[in-house]
């Protein structure tokens, strides 16, 4: 079955409300076991109320088209994403594996960004366009962002992981 550009958009706008309800859980269930890594903990915070504020933006493009919001599929967004947030608060390295799977959450999320704005201009929807080029830039600077403090990141986790009373995996 096809669809038309204005359909295709609609649904890749539902796709990624979803995949905003996902973000912020997977996102807050980190934050909360960030304690001893307090800039990491500081960027998370922030980007928890960036996708939240991306997550209205999006709601408000789906309501433009005449569109609604996916309950179930938002629904299992957020259990996938805690499911995927206890194993990682099993592993030994929780932080270092954490900061890998957000970075490439991030990528995934501004690449779908990309593909709504080239979408929302061959359906002739400008202002939804903007939107998107907007949360895509977000995206993109939180996994830049990731990846600039990488490095020290894992430094301060090898670090730490030797000591008797440190606690390193988070």
């Amino acid at each position: 079955m096809s669809m038309s550009n204005r359909e295709r958009l609609l649904k890749w706008l539902q796709d990624a409300y979803a995949m905003e309800q996902e973000a912020e859980t997977m996102m807050k269930s980190m934050a909360g076991r960030l304690k001893h890594y307090p800039e990491l903990e500081a960027r998370i915070e922030a980007h928890i109320a960036e996708t939240q504020q991306q997550a209205e933006e999006v709601k408000g493009c789906i309501e433009r088209l005449d569109g609604s919001t996916p309950k179930a599929k938002s629904a299992a967004a957020s259990v996938m994403a805690s499911v995927q947030a206890l194993g990682n608060a099993m592993m030994s390295d929780e932080v270092v594996k954490g900061v890998g799977i957000c970075y490439g959450f991030e990528h995934m999320e501004a690449v779908s960004y990309r593909a709504l704005v080239i979408a929302a201009e061959a359906a002739g929807e400008p202002e939804v366009g903007e939107v998107c080029r907007r949360i895509q830039q977000q995206e993109q600077a939180m996994a830049e962002w990731l990846l600039d403090h990488h490095a020290a990141i894992v430094g301060e986790f090898l670090a730490r992981e030797p000591a008797p009373d440190a606690t390193a995996k988070r």
